[in-house]
């Protein structure tokens, strides 16, 4: 498939229960920018959901099945969902001339889109563990895990993103394991996975096949968003 701008390329599956893994993942990254980037006061953004499913390969036998036919059969990605539109060579020189606010508000959303990036495959990884009745912590679910459960398209974008600073290895590293640590803990909040779930389930059983933005956020706000509305004034 080509390269295409979206938050996650696709995710092929072909049996009910990796449909709902799939959606545990897109509503992990949806409702991280909906209710994540709220919460940093950060600007609202437009994304949607695209779910494009072949009634007929889902017909198939396994022994009728092959890589092309999984391919076509069922696809799910977010389109927009980025505060960073287009990623710049050095965020050094992009910010150079930025005043401090300035500055700060722009590493506050290159930041925060790392973290909406990482809550899908966590909230994937979260929703197995959960299905499994397994333990999960950073050290059981840690990035090199997240490949297992849809992440690799995303760890892609996201070394894009750290591509961008002047950093060394170490420092890379330690910035990517506290925005890991923060996309951990935002979908391990009780009231957040309350959110992803719910919002997994209308992904579901809506049959749509565009969930778009006014979908997410009349599903998230009439739901979930009273009981944190106060805290985050």
């Amino acid at each position: 498939m080509k390269r295409i701008n979206l938050m996650d390329t696709p995710h092929f599956v072909i049996n009910e229960e990796l449909q709902r893994q799939v959606a545990f993942h897109e509503a992990g990254h949806a409702t991280s920018i909906y209710f994540g980037n709220h919460q940093r006061q950060l600007p609202p953004i437009f994304f949607q959901i695209y779910i494009n499913q072949r009634q007929d390969t889902c017909q198939l036998d396994k022994a009728e099945q092959s890589p092309e036919t999984i391919n076509d059969t069922y696809i799910t990605k977010i389109e927009g969902g980025r505060l960073i539109h287009t990623l710049p060579c050095s965020v050094g020189i992009a910010v150079s001339e930025f005043s401090l606010i300035q500055k700060q508000a722009y590493l506050a959303a290159f930041n925060a889109d790392i973290i909406n990036l990482l809550a899908g495959p966590l909230s994937e990884a979260n929703y197995v563990a959960l299905r499994d009745n397994e333990p999960i912590n950073p050290y059981l679910v840690n990035l090199d895990a997240l490949h297992f459960y849809g992440g690799s398209s995303d760890l892609e974008t996201i070394n894009d993103y750290l591509n961008c600073l002047e950093l060394t290895q170490a420092q890379r590293s330690a910035k990517l394991s506290t925005l890991f640590l923060e996309s951990f803990a935002f979908i391990k909040d009780k009231e957040n996975w309350k959110a992803i779930s719910g919002l997994a389930e209308y992904i579901l059983s809506s049959k749509k096949n565009i969930i778009t933005h006014d979908d997410i956020a009349k599903e998230l706000d009439q739901n979930y968003f009273i009981n944190r509305a106060y805290a985050w004034c």
